[in-house]
């Protein structure tokens, strides 16, 4: 289960270390779906509606 983890999650890593966060995130709509906070405010509906916000 670890290597299929590290296979899943390895291109999104390396998006990210390439691209840096913002760009990463705008560039690929699922690695931006799968933030919560962008820029120090909760940005995923099912986070914000589980603590009220």
């Amino acid at each position: 289960s670890t290597r299929a983890l590290g296979n899943a999650t390895l291109p999104y890593i390396a998006t990210i270390a390439d691209h840096g966060w913002d760009a990463a995130s705008e560039a690929d709509p699922a690695l931006a779906r799968g933030l919560n906070v962008r820029g120090g405010v909760v940005v995923n509906e099912g986070v914000r509606a589980a603590f009220g916000m």
